[in-house]
């Protein structure tokens, strides 16, 4: 598959401090999410893709159009949702969403139609004529999601789409967004600080820290490899206990103080544990069992 966003050597300077720094990756997943901490680089590399912020090395191709080359095509392509409220609160939200669609392209007839749909489509349609500065937080966030979609756009960008929801509006937020997932044809970058946001709707993951990529992950296909994990707390000769769970194909790794962390092969059972320790005369005083998660990923990433 064709990537959909390509970063080759990508690095992005304000001044003497570089904020980019040599970003290489090929994406090509229907949802990307965007994650790291505060300072990171998150919001930089959303506006260099958008084309506001110039590139001092590297390139970055969306679609095969690279960035510098093809602003105006790229930008009829792609669909932004800001993080802060852009807004002119006069403006009823079907004057507002058939504006940007006039911006991004379509002509002032399609325009007005696609934004009494869109608006029909996120939940909008009974206060589609109020003005926008009487709407609520949540439905703010629904317009900005309606003017970003409102002339097809093949790449949609979401920065922070739930930020500050409560959480019937945030489940609507999310249904919408598998929707586009499972149905459209567009791409999706989710940009959130909400792991569980991106997990519950995206295939990939690239995780930012101090402007370097520090982690990248294909979600889809770890959740089929289906990795089995476990954390021991033994009393007694972990070592040989550790060697005979390697035998039969996990993989351990010792803590100290009698800890174990193990990777547990696809089919292996858990009672073979407790076989192994009765056989040692080893006591299990704890034993965690889960499968590995989006935040596990972010944490071991920052520790890099």
């Amino acid at each position: 598959m064709d990537p959909v966003i390509e970063l080759a050597g990508l690095s992005v300077r304000f001044g003497n401090r570089e904020i980019l720094h040599n970003l290489r990756v090929a994406l090509s997943g229907r949802t990307i999410g965007l994650l790291g901490p505060n300072g990171a680089g998150k919001s930089t590399l959303i506006q260099t893709i958008l084309g506001f912020v110039p590139i001092s090395a590297g390139s970055a191709n969306i679609f095969g159009h690279d960035i510098r080359q093809q602003t105006r095509e790229l930008r009829a392509l792609i669909g932004y949702m800001p993080e802060n409220d852009s807004f002119i609160a006069n403006m009823t939200a079907v004057s507002f969403v058939r504006m940007m669609g006039e911006l991004a392209g379509l002509p002032h007839d399609a325009a007005l139609e696609r934004a009494h749909e869109v608006l029909f489509y996120v939940g909008l349609g009974e206060a589609r004529y109020r003005l926008l500065g009487t709407y609520s937080l949540g439905m703010k966030q629904l317009a900005k999601l309606a003017q970003a979609i409102v002339h097809g756009p093949r790449l949609l960008i979401l920065d922070e789409p739930t930020n500050g929801l409560d959480p019937p509006a945030r489940q609507r937020m999310i249904r919408l967004i598998k929707e586009m997932k499972q149905t459209g044809s567009m791409h999706i970058v989710v940009c959130s600080h909400l792991l569980r946001d991106v997990e519950e709707t995206c295939e990939e993951v690239l995780i930012l820290k101090q402007g370097r990529i520090v982690h990248y992950s294909n979600l889809e296909e770890e959740r089929r490899a289906n990795k089995r994990f476990v954390e021991l707390e033994t009393v007694g000769d972990e070592k040989d206990f550790a060697g005979a769970l390697t035998a039969l194909g996990c993989e351990c790794v010792g803590t100290g103080l009698g800890r174990l962390k193990m990777v547990l092969p696809a089919e292996f059972e858990l009672r073979e544990i407790y076989r192994l320790a009765a056989e040692r005369d080893l006591q299990l005083r704890r034993l965690n069992y889960r499968r590995d998660t989006l935040e596990d990923i972010f944490l071991k990433a920052m520790e890099a």
